[in-house]
């Protein structure tokens, strides 16, 4: 009877009296305990609702439906077929969807569909590589922000690849707590190429300098990225500056002068597919020949293993404690060597090296400077800071020795007061002992009235002797 009921309303003329005997329909039909011809009933009630007109009434069967994973499939699969703000309640919350409805909605939805898609909880590889391949900014952004997406290292690169240009994407993604290294580099990249062409564009640069600029922020970034990294994590991001064209004689030079062994390591090993022990032990023996074997193999620049040697060098009789390297990015000291190593070089063979050599000093000077700077600075902070509170201090002692100074003495008052005052004057010991309470007067009575009174002079010396005393001194007078 009540199922007749609701059939009937849903052919009312009234858009909200359909609207909610579809809403009313749907949870009798999902958890009203209908018997067999009731719930058949029901369920074509339901699906015949998708040919209603009105917009409003499809919606309010979408959100009555939307979380069941009772409800029929045939209506869930026609509402996440339907206009936009309807099909996302579906798509974004329904356990009847498979990853293949998922896939086709992505595919043929809007980005208010694929946002909503992306926002599902637990959402699968196979969704999350559809919407890197076909998303948009606020889709992406949406898949980003959705930790509990599993997205796999290939769509969060192809992600950067397609959309690394939008800032809501790039902090979005740096965001994530398990972002692996490679996709941080890429962003980094993308971030260096969009402030590169701006700064063209600006006419601040030229291409040139530009490229160079930007080149030289993705090197500093990624070693920056290496540090404490784990050697899987290293090695997958070393593959990937190899895939991108990246790994080049320039990167690993520098890393060399920075003091990132464990990357120049990793390098080393993916360029010549040799152990990582072996290549350890080759770079502490710089000079000899199995480190120029390794040079070769791992097709680097002939003209750069002085260098390298060079540096490599010094950085040997450092860990050894023989030499001292400075906390900055770049070692001046490991330069230095560098380019004293490329003196015996011939002229058309060194001068781009001693140039990038020479860039490199410049730059180590620098971030030197910069570190002194910033300790000398906070030097300096602390020491106008206690000088500002000495000053405090002294200002604060001197108010008080005014003040001080302002108040009626005491002998004054006692000089110059009445016996019969009644009140007592500001800052004199009488307005002090009026101030405290009866109960502590009454002690301190007390306590004099206990205390013995003090011996006088005649108590303690013996009579006759003072009588002696008396009469010596009467014939002493006569």
């Amino acid at each position: 009877m009540i199922i007749r009921q609701f059939l009937a309303w849903t052919q009312d003329d009234s858009t909200a009296r359909r609207a909610e005997a579809a809403t009313h329909l749907a949870r009798a039909f999902l958890y009203g305990g209908l018997d067999a011809e009731e719930t058949w009933n029901a369920r074509t009630a339901l699906i015949g609702l998708l040919d209603d007109p009105s917009r409003q009434v499809r919606l309010a069967l979408a959100l009555a439906c939307a979380s069941a994973p009772e409800a029929p499939r045939a209506l869930i699969i026609a509402l996440a077929s339907d206009q936009a703000d309807i099909a996302a309640v579906v798509l974004a919350r329904s356990p009847v969807l498979s990853d293949a409805d998922l896939v086709d909605g992505i595919a043929i939805g809007c980005e208010t569909v694929r946002s909503a898609i992306a926002a599902r909880d637990r959402l699968s590889y196979a969704v999350a590589g559809a919407l890197a391949e076909l998303g948009e900014v606020p889709s992406l952004v949406a898949l980003a922000t959705n930790h509990e997406a599993e997205i796999t290292t290939g769509s969060l690169l192809r992600m950067v690849a397609r959309h690394g240009d939008a800032a809501p994407l790039r902090e979005a993604l740096l965001a994530r707590p398990d972002l692996p290294l490679e996709v941080r580099q890429a962003i980094t990249a993308r971030l260096a190429e969009t402030l590169a062409a701006f700064a063209v564009d600006s006419g601040w640069l030229t291409p040139v300098r530009s490229e160079r600029a930007s080149r030289e922020a993705r090197e500093r970034a990624t070693l920056t990225f290496s540090v404490d990294a784990h050697p899987i994590d290293l090695a997958r991001l070393v593959t990937h500056l190899r895939r991108q064209g990246e790994l080049n004689a320039g990167l690993i030079l520098r890393a060399i002068l920075s003091g990132r062994m464990a990357f120049v390591e990793a390098a080393l090993c993916d360029l010549t597919g040799l152990g990582g022990n072996r290549v350890a032990g080759l770079m502490l023996d710089s000079s000899g020949a199995g480190f120029t074997a390794l040079h070769r193999r791992a097709g680097l620049p002939e003209a750069l293993l002085p260098a390298f040697s060079g540096a490599l060098s010094a950085w040997r009789e450092a860990s050894r404690g023989r030499v001292e390297i400075s906390d900055a990015a770049l070692s001046r000291r490991m330069i230095e060597r560098a380019l004293t190593a490329c003196e015996a070089m011939p002229f058309a063979e060194a001068s781009g090296i001693v140039a990038l050599l020479a860039r490199y000093e410049a730059e180590a000077a620098r971030d030197e400077a910069r570190l002194v700077a910033k300790a000398l600075g906070e030097v300096a902070q602390a020491e106008e800071k206690a000088r500002i509170e000495a000053e405090v201090i002294d200002a604060e002692w001197r108010d008080a020795q005014a003040r001080i100074a302002q108040a009626p003495d005491y002998a004054d008052l006692e000089a110059t007061a009445a016996p019969a005052a009644d009140v007592a004057a500001p800052g004199s010991v009488a307005a002090i002992l009026d101030g405290l309470s009866d109960a502590l007067m009454r002690e301190f009575a007390q306590g004099v009235e206990r205390t013995p009174p003090t011996a006088t002079t005649e108590d303690t010396i013996p009579d006759t002797l003072v009588a002696s005393y008396r009469a010596d001194r009467v014939r002493l007078a006569a």
